[in-house]
């Protein structure tokens, strides 16, 4: 699962226990839209993962068990994937059941990077998974049969990106490029900058700014700072050592003490003591993508 603030990950092979992640960034132009594609194969350390929201919305192929996933709304029917499923971005946590042993591709894109891929508005997969075959018509077959049988992860991925590419619409709507824009800043600034000045900067209004955000990303700008902001503080937290939970608030851009403990509750199920207990007792693997933000559930 995702779980960084949107800085560069390393190209590479990671393992954490019995899991091995082996991810790269796509070559342009798919790299303007997707942070990472990676494989995912072994054997977890822990099965049941509690997943923070995060400025991401994904793509998983599963080539191996169900997976089990559960909405933080109880409300919200949980799901059985056994094949492949997409995510938008989601503004609250959900769990994730990882099967007994682990075989999946998968992809990071970024806010607005899952837009050019798909023909619906990004709003219609916010706080939602769907099945690979309800967005990507009659595909997940043919693709679970190009790398199915494929041991090579590098093979694997390269498979991934030409799917990826083939889909990928010719040319961008003018909402496209002007979201991928003030988004980038968003990114660079961890969620800081006004979104009244990302719209004076891009010579819109606000109204307009978040309704091509909510098409091409399925929220709106302040939804995506928030998010942006929250990433940027959960991972910086160093469970090694003492940690001053009002510093991080404030660098990250929290002003109100009781507004981010709040916050950081709905986002993760957990108070920040509660949270740094359990990161002391599962420490994170050092590289290992998926362990940087999600914690145990289990």
């Amino acid at each position: 699962m995702d779980t960084r603030s949107r800085d560069p990950r390393p190209a590479g092979s990671m393992e954490a226990g019995s899991m091995e992640y082996v991810g790269r960034v796509p070559a342009p132009p798919l790299d303007l839209f997707i942070d990472d594609i990676y494989c995912l194969t072994g054997v977890p350390r822990h099965h049941r993962m509690n997943v923070p929201p995060m400025p991401s919305a994904h793509l998983f192929i599963n080539l191996g068990e169900p997976a089990h996933l559960w909405d933080s709304d109880p409300s919200v029917p949980s799901a059985v994937f056994p094949d492949g499923w997409f995510m938008g971005t989601w503004t609250r946590r959900f769990l994730y059941e990882y099967p007994a042993r682990v075989r999946l591709v998968g992809v990071h894109f970024k806010p607005w990077g899952i837009s050019p891929f798909i023909d619906m508005p990004a709003s219609e997969l916010r706080n939602r998974w769907a099945p690979v075959d309800a967005v990507w018509r009659r595909s997940l077959d043919r693709i679970r049969n190009q790398v199915g049988d494929t041991v090579s992860a590098a093979e694997t991925l390269r498979v991934l990106e030409e799917e990826l590419r083939s889909r990928l619409a010719e040319g961008s709507s003018r909402g496209l490029d002007l979201v991928r824009h003030t988004g980038r800043r968003l990114e660079a600034s961890h969620g800081a900058i006004p979104v009244a000045a990302l719209a004076d900067a891009a010579g819109v209004s606000g109204n307009h700014l978040s309704e091509q955000f909510k098409c091409h990303v399925g929220v709106t700008p302040k939804r995506v700072a928030r998010i942006y902001r929250f990433a940027r503080l959960i991972l910086s937290v160093d469970a090694q050592r003492p940690v001053d939970w009002s510093e991080l608030a404030h660098t990250a851009g929290y002003f109100d003490r009781a507004h981010f403990t709040r916050e950081f509750k709905d986002f993760t199920g957990h108070t920040p003591t509660e949270y740094l207990d359990l990161r002391r007792r599962f420490p994170a693997d050092r590289g290992f993508p998926p362990d940087n933000g999600p914690m145990p559930a289990d």
